[in-house]
């Protein structure tokens, strides 16, 4: 049975042969979750514009409802994004009370929890789904959003996740196939949920690290019931798991506080383990040659590479680990594996480093992005270049090569907290206010 293409050169990080279900060149129309079609940040034939501005290259602009940091998923002309939408009257301001909640957004209103299909073509809408309506029962970081979980699909089926609001697999008419409810999750500090799945053949994972009994589990995409579930000696982390193969065997790797983790796909059982990361794990690892790349950055900093083909038990400290570099480490965005390169933004801010993936050696090291200043969304890579969106509006393209420099500075009216998908030769772009598709028309 052929496997699909969503999970054979989408997902694995280590076996990089194109699927026989697709060609290279039908695989440019999919970005099917949310760190791209080989879970690296890396878009192989994609072809975006350089520049752009609100009046040049943009092929259409819709408004979204309410807010969500997801990043939209891409088949071929079918688009998929998330919101939480504000609803009724506004309540009294409610908080957590717990420390760090004066950074946090009070709940005042009941939320509805929307999934959209929108036309890749003219940005019309195809379906709007509302799965669900609650009051929060905390509210999130004033910088984040209760739709920050990024939804995955395999060309058949979307599947949106909203952490304590349930899990929803629908088909593409909209139909609503399955849903599933894990229950509440307490975050650190009440800052807020962003966790994404991941799909593997007919297995989705998902990763609830919290203040209560932390957990992984993987569920049936047909059905949504559990295949297994592992508890995790971890407190709240916010990285979306990562499906890598070594050998012909697929294992789910899972950063924490504590320990990186590598548990087996079909059962669970943890298959090696790696001390070395600092609190607050936000980034999300990536993988190619037998090698993940995992980063953090609260209170130490913390960049580590660790051969993962072969590895077994407790590797901390081992040779395994290739090499760790302890500045410039990535916080919220996640790091891009492009080519023989390795590229993280220090902390969250608009400081660019380039490393040599095999070493960890400065190639040519940091540089910083003129005109961007915080950056939520990850970096991606595309034709040649690498695109990072900032938080103010403003996308910095910077040449990927041995010679690194800015090709353009583009700005558009408004704010950017997920990441850019490059796919064919467009650009997607959310916004807090609107969805945008830049093309060279």
């Amino acid at each position: 049975m052929k496997r699909p293409f969503s999970v054979t050169i989408f997902l694995i990080t280590f076996l990089l042969a194109p699927s026989a279900a697709f060609s290279e060149e039908e695989a440019d129309r999919y970005w099917p979750q949310w760190r791209g079609p080989r879970g690296t940040g890396v878009a192989p034939l994609a072809k975006p514009p350089l520049f752009w501005r609100e009046d040049d290259n943009v092929r259409w602009k819709v408004e979204l409802p309410g807010r969500g940091h997801s990043t939209p998923v891409v088949w071929d002309n079918h688009l998929f994004v998330t919101a939480a939408v504000p609803i009724g009257e506004q309540l009294a301001p409610k908080y957590s009370g717990a420390p760090g909640a004066h950074d946090n957004l009070p709940v005042t209103q009941r939320h509805e929890f929307i999934v959209m299909a929108i036309n890749r073509r003219d940005g019309t809408t195809r379906w709007q789904r509302a799965v669900r309506e609650a009051l929060p029962h905390e509210g999130a970081h004033h910088s984040a959003s209760l739709a920050s979980a990024s939804p995955v699909t395999d060309g058949k089926y979307v599947f949106a996740f909203f952490g304590s609001y349930g899990i929803y697999c629908f088909d593409f008419d909209g139909e609503l196939v399955w849903k599933e409810d894990f229950g509440r999750m307490n975050t650190k500090h009440g800052h807020g949920e962003g966790s994404s799945p991941v799909l593997f053949d007919d297995t989705l994972v998902v990763n609830w690290d919290h203040e209560g009994q932390s957990f992984v589990v993987a569920i049936d995409k047909q059905s949504g019931k559990e295949r297994w579930r592992k508890a995790r000696n971890e407190l709240t982390s916010w990285a979306t798991p990562l499906v890598v193969i070594d050998g012909d065997k697929p294992q789910v790797i899972v950063p924490g506080t504590t320990r990186v983790r590598a548990y087996d796909l079909d059962n669970g059982d943890v298959i090696w383990k790696c001390g070395g990361l600092t609190a607050n794990i936000v980034a999300t690892p990536v993988a190619g040659n037998g090698v993940v790349y995992v980063g953090s950055s609260y209170g130490d900093r913390a960049v580590m590479a660790i051969q993962f083909a072969g590895a077994k038990g407790d590797i901390t400290g081992s040779p395994r680990v290739v090499w760790n570099r302890f500045r410039g480490a990535p916080y919220v965005p996640s790091p891009l594996l492009y080519g023989k390169s390795l590229y993280f933004l220090s902390h969250y801010q608009g400081i660019l480093t380039r490393v040599e993936a095999s070493t960890g050696e400065d190639r040519p090291g940091a540089m910083r992005l003129k005109g961007i200043r915080d950056v939520y969304g990850s970096p991606v890579g595309a034709d040649d270049r690498v695109y990072v969106a900032g938080r103010d509006g403003t996308t910095v393209v910077v040449q990927h090569g041995d010679l690194e420099r800015i090709l353009a500075t583009n700005k558009l009216d408004d704010h950017f907290n997920a990441t850019p998908v490059p796919v064919g030769s467009e650009l997607i772009l959310r916004g807090e206010q609107h969805l945008y598709c830049i093309a060279e028309d």
